[in-house]
């Protein structure tokens, strides 16, 4: 009998671990580069989720060049006005994606708001509190963390608002 491959872990899984978090880790193959349109609602069915309840993190700009990351629904838009009054800011703009790996340690399609180079404001949308248990990207392509939106949110001392775009 082969022996069980030990799962990899990255510091999105070491630092909810130092914190006392728990969180379970979901594997999944990565059918393709992990950032086509709809890909993340394609995992969260792979993984038997509601795709309400997975959330994909997204990297904005302020004005001032600060950083502030925001976490929807999987099958949502980010409503950057909405993200810019919850963060207090003027405005925000998407972060570049070269800029992604240098500024988080993360790369496109495996963001997750825990474990990032620094610690940034971040807000997660509300519809978060309807769940149990929610995924995020567990900070690299092809793993999930399903945990507690509660303690996601106290963790990463995130504020909760309405962040998506009307459809």
């Amino acid at each position: 009998m082969a022996k069980r491959e030990r799962l990899q872990k990255t510091n999105a899984m070491r630092e909810l671990e130092r914190g006392g978090i728990a969180f379970e880790p979901l594997e999944y193959a990565v059918e393709d580069d992990g950032v086509a349109s709809g890909y993340g609602v394609h995992v969260a069915e792979l993984l038997g989720e509601d795709p309400d309840s997975a959330f994909k993190t997204l990297v904005t700009v302020t004005p001032s060049g600060g950083h502030v990351v925001c976490c929807i629904p999987v099958a949502q838009e980010l409503d950057l006005k909405k993200a810019a009054a919850a963060a207090g800011e003027k405005s925000l703009a998407m972060l570049h994606v070269r800029d992604l790996e240098p500024t988080t340690g993360y790369v496109r399609g495996g963001c997750s708001p825990v474990g990032m180079k620094k610690a940034f404001p971040t807000i997660i949308d509300e519809t978060a509190q309807l769940f149990d248990q929610m995924s995020v990207s567990g900070g690299r392509r092809g793993l999930s963390l399903r945990l507690a939106p509660d303690d996601l949110v106290a963790f990463t001392q995130a504020t909760l608002a309405d962040i998506c775009r009307e459809v």
